[in-house]
Parts: structure tokens; C-alpha cells; sequence
């Protein structure tokens, strides 16, 4: 019933997180928490002169959906311009806002794809996200803005 939301990407990205830890120096730091189940992420964000994400990094705790979630934003996140981190944002939102019905883009979200079958499943939606809302919010506070468009 649920093997499809734990596909093998999640749980690589949960058991061997990307960016996990949290580093300085930074621009902007969030911390979120999904009050219906606890998972919590803090994510940091590092802008260099050329407004690109130099440095993603986060720590946190919860399910394997939220923490493989900020795994897979840092590799695809760091090391983009602001612009383009908001296309790939917008994407992921629009993927876990589309209840499954959404066919992901494969070559701007990456292993983000795997979270397809998770949108099927509106409580562990919010636990996609999460991570996806303190980097937004990170951002800001550095200075940069990751825009979402209007649905």
C-alpha cells in the first residue's frame, strides 16, 4: 500500500543526507515545524556577491519523507542563482501540490521525481514541503528572493 511513497531514493537520501549539518558563515537561517506530526528542519543560507546559493545546509528531525526532502533541496539548490532555484521550487511545490496527477520533470527536479507517489497522500505532503518553506523562508532572510508563482 505505501511501497511506492518509501521508494528507494527517499530512503538513500534519509540514510545518507546531503548538506546534512549545519554550517557557518550563513545569511539567513529558518527553522519550521509541521505541528501535526513534529518533523522540524532548520535550513541556512549562504548567498555569495554573485547572488548564487553557495552554501545549503540544514539539520532537523522526523520521518524519512521530511529529512530525505532537505537532502534532495540541497543538491538541487546549492550552487544556482536565485532564478533558477525558483524554478526548481516552483516545480517541486506544483509536484506535491497536484495529489499524483502532476508528471514531474525529471531533469529539473532530479531525484525530487521519487516524491511524486508522496503527493498522493496530503498528510505526508506537509512533510515534503517542510524543508521546501525554511529554505524559502532562509532565503529571504539572506537577502535573496525564492519566488513561488501563483497556482
Amino acid at each position: 500500500m505505501l511501497d511506492g511513497l518509501y521508494q528507494e531514493i527517499i530512503l538513500d537520501h534519509y540514510k545518507h543526507p546531503h548538506g546534512r549539518g549545519l554550517r557557518d558563515p550563513f545569511g539567513g537561517e529558518a527553522h519550521h515545524v509541521n505541528p501535526t506530526c513534529g518533523d522540524e528542519v532548520t535550513m541556512r543560507v549562504a548567498v555569495d556577491s554573485d547572488g548564487v546559493l553557495s552554501d545549503i545546509s540544514y539539520d532537523g528531525q522526523g520521518c524519512s519523507i521530511s529529512q530525505a526532502s532537505a537532502s534532495v533541496l540541497h543538491e538541487l539548490l546549492q550552487g544556482r542563482r536565485a532564478d533558477e532555484a525558483s524554478r526548481v521550487h516552483a516545480a517541486f511545490a506544483h509536484l506535491m501540490g497536484g495529489r499524483g496527477t502532476v508528471e514531474p520533470d525529471e531533469e529539473l527536479l532530479g531525484d525530487g521525481v521519487a516524491f511524486a507517489g508522496v503527493a498522493k497522500y496530503p498528510a505526508r505532503v506537509k512533510c515534503a514541503l517542510l524543508p521546501w518553506m525554511a529554505f524559502k523562508d532562509a532565503a529571504a532572510r539572506a537577502g535573496v528572493a525564492v519566488t513561488t508563482p501563483a497556482a
